[in-house]
């Protein structure tokens, strides 16, 4: 069975955002998301941020990248659900790591932490009625 087949046969909730809707939102992020990650990617290998403040960012890009294998390829909902909500917690913790150091980095992340959490309630939502 098609990803597309497999997927459009899952019960979702009538809010779910179209698949059209959902690449955009994510075209618009990934350039915000790829200059916020690389400045502090680039500012700890100058050592003028530690490590501990770019770790929420590493680990919320490993999770983030393994999100769609987990939910299309693996098929797993369950895991799904725990992968993106690591996503949405590392967020919080970037925010509140990058806030003393670089603001405009933190206030950076604001769409992308108001999408995950959308995101997130969507995914815990299929999980539970998928379950």
């Amino acid at each position: 069975m098609t990803f597309q087949t497999w997927y459009d046969q899952l019960s979702k909730p009538g809010w779910t955002p179209p698949p059209g809707t959902i690449g955009l939102i994510w075209t618009i992020l990934y350039p915000i998301l790829a200059v916020s990650f690389g400045f502090v990617l680039v500012r700890t290998c100058m050592s003028k941020l530690s490590w501990l403040v770019a770790l929420p960012f590493i680990i919320n890009l490993v999770a983030n990248l393994l999100f769609m294998p987990v939910f299309s390829g693996l098929r797993n909902l369950p895991l799904a659900t725990a992968d993106i909500l690591i996503v949405l917690g590392t967020i919080i913790w970037m925010v509140v790591a990058i806030w003393p150091h670089y603001r405009w980095v933190a206030v950076a992340q604001l769409p992308y932490l108001a999408w995950v959490g959308t995101a997130t309630v969507l995914q815990v939502s299929i999980t539970l009625r998928n379950g």
